[in-house]
């Protein structure tokens, strides 16, 4: 019986365990189905859980792009559930204010990312990766880039290689006359460098629709093309008239001559060469030359009239494959467009003068023309290069299409600001400038000193290109406003009494803005290394005098999560007015700059902050 008895209990002892390992098993499965099931794809909206939140895997997918594109596939939407994920709608009470509606999954919660979005000011965006969906989450939205180094006064400027003032919406367009002031006695030596050069630059609406010459973006202007010249390939270029005896038999075809018109090839003295010459009154059709250039867009020709007269050049677009005329006459009116005719005024130009265009920008701009400071965005581009077309009384020659024309813009910039540079060695800005509540307003004819640092960092490279006395000259003068206060028109402010600073806005009272003080050390940096030991002496010491400044200064624009952009808090008693992250991303390209000419420790420190606080970084707290 004893036996019998131990049998019975052991045959229930199997049972008893057979039915616990199945139960757990049960268990383990339903908690694995809970924890590891696919995302649900297409939440729109929703704040999705993916893996790039574990910080082991997001460094390696940084590390091997190719990675990223083995993403998992998503399983389908709302109507197609993994087994096991039950999602029910749940009120979300934000801070006792108000309810939005999320998505509640056992003990997560998910928020519309619409939401999150807005209220962390974060980023994101679903990518496609070989058919799969993924979201891809960025605390923020601009982007460091490696400098050079060492930096060069003659070398690629920052990463402006990537900029493109052009297509700026503040942008009204690219000027076709020289909007240049008087030049006074002073600059009498400069003509020399100018007297051929029709000087094409950005006409800004930065601060008011009617538009004005603004020496930063001007300065930015040439210093992009500039530093593209060093970077890109040289450009395709097609040429289409040289007016040589050469192309007599092959070009001679592709001009169009109606009844009351005349062209002949002359010879012109003061280019030493053969010349188009052209008779054409303005009620005929003009002479035109075939072009049907559908590769590239800048044209350039040189052109001298005799008479009032245009140079048109026929587009066919975009726009339905419409024909759209860009019209260069010899007024002086900035821009004008009408129906699908775009004018742009470029002076009488009745000696020889070099016109270049970029016909994508001149379309664009024409096409986007309004009355408010934006230029409207429109999609329309050129398609094909159709012809050139003439009138009035004229010579013209050289005319080419290329890809680009990088030095021809470097160079308009470059004489604009020998042109418009005045007697006090500035580049007034004729436009006025309200900084903020607290501060004065800043009335037209104010200097910048990031406008005089981009210059110095303009002039200076045209210099070291063409040896012309004129670009260093007019760079050396540009120091003198960085020795004045605010009061007497100067650029200087003193912070605490004790640190020299450079205002990009010279307000009252100072505001100390960082990144236009670092482009003014940049500028001071190009002269004293360009000018030599006696001629660059001043540029030295002011150069020296703002770093020790920088040094100093640093840690007052660092929140701990960002930089701040100026420091109106400290002069006013007002919140912190932070910097956004492409001011935050300039600030590191900066300091990154520096740091390749000065080696001090605190610019690697604080480059390699800030760089964290892109991540979501944060300082550490109590």
């Amino acid at each position: 019986m004893r036996c019998l008895a131990a049998r019975v209990n052991y045959k229930t002892l199997i049972v008893i365990c057979a039915l616990f390992t199945l139960l757990m098993v049960l268990l383990w499965n339903r908690c694995s189905s809970d924890r590891a099931g696919p995302y649900p794809r297409g939440l729109a909206g929703l704040e999705r859980r993916a893996a790039a939140s574990d910080p082991g895997r997001q460094q390696s997918e940084e590390a091997s792009p190719q990675e990223q594109q083995k993403a998992p596939p998503v399983a389908g939407g709302f109507n197609n559930k993994a087994p096991g994920l039950k999602y029910e709608e749940i009120d979300c009470l934000i801070n006792d204010e108000h309810t939005i509606k999320g998505r509640r999954e056992g003990n997560e919660v998910f928020l519309p990312f619409s939401w999150v979005e807005k209220y962390f000011e974060v980023y994101g965006k679903i990518a496609q990766y070989d058919g799969y969906d993924r979201f891809e989450f960025s605390h923020s939205y601009s982007k460091v880039y490696t400098q050079r180094a060492p930096y060069h006064p003659d070398g690629v400027f920052m990463s402006f290689e990537g900029y493109n003032v052009e297509v700026r919406d503040r942008v009204k367009c690219i000027s076709g006359v020289e909007g240049s002031r008087k030049p006074s006695h002073l600059h009498q030596q400069h003509l020399l460098v100018t007297q051929s050069t029709k000087l094409c630059v950005p006409l800004s609406t930065q601060w008011g629709p009617q538009g004005y010459f603004y020496p930063i973006q001007i300065a930015q202007y040439g210093l992009s093309h500039y530093s593209k010249n060093l970077t890109e390939k040289p450009p395709h270029i097609e040429v289409y008239e040289t007016a040589e005896e050469k192309d007599k038999a092959s070009r001679a075809a592709e001009w169009t001559v109606p009844k009351g018109c005349s062209l002949s090839t002359v010879a012109d003295k003061a280019k030493f060469t053969s010349v188009k010459q052209f008779v054409a009154p303005e009620n005929s059709e003009g002479v035109s030359l075939q072009l049907g250039n559908s590769r590239d867009f800048i044209i350039s020709f040189d052109l001298k009239l005799t008479t009032n007269g245009s140079i048109s050049v026929v587009l066919e677009t975009t726009e339905r494959n419409q024909l759209f005329t860009v019209h260069y006459v010899s007024n002086t009116q900035l821009i004008a467009f009408k129906d699908r005719d775009i004018y742009y005024g470029i002076g009488p130009r009745t000696s020889w003068s070099t016109l270049t265009r970029d016909l994508v920008t001149d379309l664009r701009k024409g096409v986007g023309l309004s009355n408010t400071k934006a230029v409207k965005q429109t999609k329309i581009m050129p398609k094909r290069v159709v012809r050139l077309v003439a009138k009035g009384r004229g010579f013209l020659d050289n005319v080419t299409i290329s890809a680009t024309a990088h030095m021809a813009a470097f160079f308009a910039a470059s004489h604009w600001l020998v042109r418009n540079q005045d007697e006090r060695g500035g580049w007034p800005i004729m436009v006025t400038r309200k900084l903020g509540e607290g501060f004065k307003s800043l009335e037209p004819g104010w200097y910048s000193a990031m406008a005089q640092g981009q210059a110095i960092s303009t002039l200076v490279r045209a210099y070291l290109l063409t040896k012309e006395q004129a670009f260093l000259s007019a760079a050396l003068r540009a120091t003198a406003p960085y020795k004045l206060p605010a009061e007497q028109r100067g650029v200087k402010a003193v912070f605490m009494n004790r640190h020299d600073w450079y205002e990009e806005y010279p307000t009252s009272p100072s505001s100390f803005v960082l990144n236009g003080f670092m482009y003014s050390l940049i500028g001071l940096y190009d002269l004293k290394e360009t000018a030599g030991e006696k001629l660059g002496k001043e540029a030295r010491l002011l150069y020296e005098r703002g770093m020790e400044s920088l040094k100093a200064m640093l840690p007052l624009y660092d929140t701990g999560s960002g930089t701040i952009y100026d420091l109106r808090h400290f002069m006013l008693g007002t919140a912190p007015n932070l910097a956004r992250w492409d001011y935050h991303t300039t600030h590191i390209n900066q300091l990154q700059l520096l740091s390749t000419i000065d080696e001090s420790p605190i610019f690697k420190e604080f480059v390699k902050r800030w760089k964290s606080y892109l991540r979501g970084g944060r300082a550490k707290h109590n």
